[in-house]
């Protein structure tokens, strides 16, 4: 391989812009092995949810009292104290010294929280543990009629405001799409404390069972035909933010990953692609990427990287209106 595909995320230097994203897929020491082997150049952890976190406190709190002052022989309750039971994210921060331990590779951690004092106290604990950046994945529905898009806003700015304040690791912040003014808030959540944007967080949408007579969860892995929203932001945003830019979501192989690469991405992140394939996809990817981008006479990953961005093209209204007009009328009906 003489294409040097280093590029730099979170100020790491990496080995190549392949990522595995946040998924079950890297949920457990095995399988990072796998991925460190497939080529992974590092490995983001799934969310660490702080509803289930303090779920599964309550719960256990609630076990040992049961029945407590019920009986004179059991004023403590029927069960010892578990001293050494860890309800809080023990199993997480398990998981991030045994990576740390074992696998070469930056380990990334993600946070989904909900409380502003869990999103801090969660992150400090994360970063305590070593690890080498802290992925804050917000996942904020606005389904409040009386909330405005400006107190959205602000709600993402204040939490990435008192994250960076709490700890000292570099911060990613993955973000959905749905703001009025996406290049304003990009670059307003970089000021805020954001070292990067990961593009975009994939909000599910629920179903209605109508069998079950229920609404039910409906997760849909993604595909290639997604991706040029996540595209057309990463054209646009590069060189208008000082901060590393994540494309993640419809990034299926080596294709999606050079397209990417052109629009200005740093990073191509996969999760979708993994759990269907597994880690040879991952390998296959990163070498795909680098006979494109050999083919197509290019030394280095950092000489085609933004080449194909908004401020790079001939035409820079091509990522805004992508041809409108002439995009409908071309096309026509197959009967």
């Amino acid at each position: 391989m003489t294409v040097d595909l280093r590029t730099n995320y979170l100020g790491m230097t990496l080995a190549h812009p392949v990522v595995p994203s946040a998924s079950p897929i890297t949920g457990d020491i095995d399988h990072l092995h796998q991925l460190v082997e497939a080529g992974a150049s590092t490995v983001i952890l799934p969310s660490l949810f702080e509803e289930q976190v303090e779920h599964e406190a309550m719960a256990m709190h609630m076990g040992l009292e049961w029945a407590k002052d019920s009986f004179a022989e059991a004023t403590a309750g029927y069960l010892p104290e578990l001293d050494d039971y860890n309800t809080g994210p023990e199993r997480y921060l398990q998981l991030i010294r045994t990576a740390k331990a074992e696998l070469a590779v930056p380990i990334i951690a993600s946070l989904n929280g909900t409380t502003t004092g869990g999103w801090t106290l969660y992150a400090k604990i994360l970063a305590d543990e070593g690890i080498d950046a802290l992925e804050l994945n917000i996942y904020l529905i606005a389904a409040d009629p009386a909330l405005t898009g400006s107190e959205v806003e602000r709600q993402y700015l204040s939490l990435v405001e008192l994250v960076r304040r709490s700890v000292e690791v570099p911060l990613a912040v993955k973000v959905g799409p749905f703001f009025s003014s996406m290049a304003n808030m990009a670059t307003r959540l970089v000021d805020a404390g954001a070292d990067g944007l990961v593009l975009f967080n994939r909000f599910y949408q629920p179903d209605i069972d109508l069998d079950r007579m229920e609404v039910v969860p409906n997760l849909v892995l993604s595909t290639p035909a997604e991706l040029r929203l996540v595209l057309r932001w990463i054209a646009i945003l590069r060189g208008r933010i000082n901060g590393s830019l994540a494309a993640t979501t419809g990034v299926d192989g080596p294709a999606e990953a050079a397209k990417l690469v052109l629009a200005g991405a740093d990073v191509t992140m996969m999760a979708s692609s993994l759990l269907r394939n597994g880690p040879d996809r991952l390998r296959e990817t990163i070498g795909g990427l680098a006979v494109w981008l050999e083919e197509n006479g290019y030394r280095s990953l950092e000489e085609a990287k933004g080449s194909f961005s908004q401020a790079a093209v001939a035409d820079p209204t091509q990522f805004e209106r992508a041809n409108y007009m002439r995009t409908l009328l071309s096309y026509s009906p197959q009967w």
